[in-house]
């Protein structure tokens, strides 16, 4: 081989090929390895004939065909298969190459990874990168984070690739150190758990309550598209919903009702639980998938559990319909504010100082949770780069102020006909407890003290001194520690 490589990618299951293939007509040279070789000649003589491309069939040879400081990116299955890659790569890399993990690591994973290959002098770099396989081909949003020493080497490629906003702006910039880039990742698609949940409860009102056809629900989707829900998720749904067998028959109708899930959701509920960041929607979302995967114990109790009993719908319906993508709209707008509670904790506990209007930049175009209000995301950081939650800047804040009416309306029809609605309803839960100014968490505390002299503070006293009731005459004065778990 006479021409070195610009960039190598390992793994060339949908995601990897892809990328390649974007690489390679974005002008670069790229080398492919598969730890199934036989795989490499086949995309190299298929789909990328007469590509830029050089096949590698051992390790050794791939990084021989690389560029200084070498760029090796991984492709491939999170956990053990990245380490275990990792160390077949070290023997053949020098200092200052650099390794890229593209895959859905776990943001721990690839913070344990920067430190590690550092004290080694290798860089590291773990990357998010949404979009699916359209996306890996014709541009995605990538969420780069690690070693960032290594970011000036691949962000000419990486912004080469990456999707472009309207203004040609692309959706790829520097997240921060460590874990960062995988962190954001993580939260993109825990929004995204709770985007598909919220338009699958209303896809149920329409369907269960209203008694609309697929074809009714398509054309309802694909015009809420053109409007304030303006998404990919929203457009591909109409899609689904309008698609026919060759007998006829809707794809859609014949899809079992049980969800599956790669993890990531929970990774983001996990890691609200441990920062104390209440992710209510998000977590519905999941625990919802955990619901719908009960299908025999659902099919059972349906035969024996009474609900309201089935009342026709004798409202308006295009009214109804109405107040239910302003009710949507809403429940987008807690979905986000969420997400970014999470990763401004996240920055704060990790010192990552995420750029979070430059995240909504990122997103607005190539990955799943794409959507128009990003913009106005970025313009709210832009304007107030310390924004302690979404829901305060004005846009957000009229929106919700515009929508919480039809939004309470819709609630209020759903549960009267016992049409579920766990994310929808714990968004409104959320906004109704964020804008309360007294909780009832004095009578929680009194409880805690009662019971396990935990102590409380008082709202008459400096908050950072605790008290203790003996409530029963019999406790006596001892206290429990303070401490938050």
């Amino acid at each position: 081989m006479t021409e070195l490589c610009d960039i190598g990618v390992i793994g060339l299951a949908v995601m990897g090929e892809n990328l390649v293939l974007n690489m390679a007509n974005h002008g670069f040279r790229v080398a492919c390895f598969n730890r199934t070789v036989s795989r490499v000649d086949e995309f190299v003589e298929g789909r990328g004939a007469g590509k830029s491309l050089y096949g590698a069939h051992s390790v050794e040879e791939f990084c021989a065909s690389l560029k200084r400081p070498r760029k090796a990116m991984l492709m491939i299955k999170a956990g053990k298969p990245v380490d275990s890659t990792i160390e077949q790569l070290l023997p053949y890399l020098e200092k200052g190459d650099i390794i890229i993990d593209g895959g859905n690591s776990n943001w721990e994973d690839t913070d344990r990874r920067v430190k590690e290959l550092e004290a080694r002098g290798i860089q590291f770099i773990g990357t998010g990168i949404s979009g699916g396989e359209e996306g890996a081909l014709n541009g995605p949003s990538i969420m780069p984070g690690g070693s960032v020493e290594a970011w000036p080497e691949v962000k000419p490629i990486f912004q080469s690739i990456a999707a472009k906003t309207d203004d040609g702006e692309p959706c790829c910039d520097w997240v921060g150190g460590g874990g960062a880039g995988h962190f954001v990742k993580m939260v993109h698609n825990g929004i995204e758990y709770g985007d598909i949940q919220l338009i699958t409860e209303a896809y149920q009102l329409m369907r269960d309550m209203l008694g609309m056809s697929n074809d009714d629900m398509a054309a309802t989707f694909r015009k809420w598209d053109k409007g304030d829900l303006d998404s990919y998720l929203i457009e591909i749904t109409g899609n689904i919903l309008a698609y026919r067998e060759a007998d006829g028959k809707a794809t859609v109708d014949t899809i079992l009702d049980a969800a599956g899930q790669k993890g990531t959701g929970k990774w983001t509920v996990n890691n609200a639980l441990e920062l104390n960041v209440p992710l209510t929607l998000i977590a519905e979302a999941v625990f919802s998938r955990f619901l719908s995967a009960l299908k025999s114990e659902r099919v059972a109790a349906s035969r024996v559990l009474e609900g309201p009993g089935e009342e026709p719908f004798t409202e308006d319906r295009d009214v109804f319909l109405d107040d239910l993508s302003r009710a949507l709209y809403c429940a987008k707008l807690i979905s986000y504010a969420q997400g970014y509670q999470l990763m401004k904790a996240a920055s704060e506990a990790h010192g990552w100082n995420l750029n979070y209007g430059g995240i909504a930049l990122i997103w607005r175009g190539g990955c799943i949770i794409r959507s128009r209000f990003l913009g106005k995301i970025k313009e709210a950081f832009d304007h107030n780069p310390t924004l302690q939650n979404l829901l305060l800047d004005p846009f957000f804040r009229s929106a919700i102020m515009e929508g919480q009416g039809a939004w309470r309306r819709v609630l209020k029809v759903a549960i009267t006909h016992g049409i579920p609605m766990p994310s929808i309803s714990s968004a409104l839960a959320y906004y109704d407890g964020y804008r309360t100014e007294r909780l009832p968490a004095n009578l929680l505390q009194a409880q805690r003290d009662y019971f396990g002299a935990h102590t409380y503070q008082r709202t008459d006293c400096p908050l950072g001194e605790f008290f203790h009731t003996n409530w029963t005459g019999e406790g006596g004065d001892t206290a429990s520690s303070q401490y938050n778990a």
